[in-house]
């Protein structure tokens, strides 16, 4: 992609990538339009649509699913709230969408991958506590 000042070549400027980024991350909890989302830029949903995927290569759900489950997993490695509570911090109205939604992304149920992160930190306490003491 040729970038031209602060716009890419067909796609959108910039500060108006920008501004949309950041709307959805400040939003992720609450249902976002793609008229919702033009409206931020003084676009037409289907300009605002064409040109934000030429800027980004992925449609503007896509991603605003990818942000989602982003936050997901920040949240589930913190492992302070229950899944349930997870996804409607991160806009998914229902328990099974979000996990049917973060198996498909990642490959692997949110469960699956809370309890990896719990093994991972588990394996490396115990390398630390044997480092500690000096045994291999």
């Amino acid at each position: 992609m040729t970038v031209v000042g602060d716009q890419a070549a067909g796609g959108l400027p910039e500060c108006r990538l920008r501004r949309v980024a950041q709307y959805v991350q400040d939003n992720l909890h609450r249902e976002l339009r793609l008229a919702e989302l033009s409206g931020l830029v003084h676009m037409s949903p289907y300009h605002f649509a064409r040109l934000f995927k030429q800027s980004t290569g992925v449609s503007p759900h896509r991603f605003l699913v990818r942000r989602r489950i982003e936050q997901a997993r920040a949240l589930l490695a913190a492992e302070t709230l229950s899944i349930a509570e997870i996804a409607r911090s991160v806009g998914f109205r229902t328990p099974s969408h979000f996990t049917t939604t973060f198996r498909r992304v990642t490959g692997i149920t949110p469960s699956v991958y809370r309890s990896g992160r719990e093994a991972e930190a588990t394996t490396k306490a115990i390398r630390v506590r044997r480092g500690a003491a000096g045994e291999r």
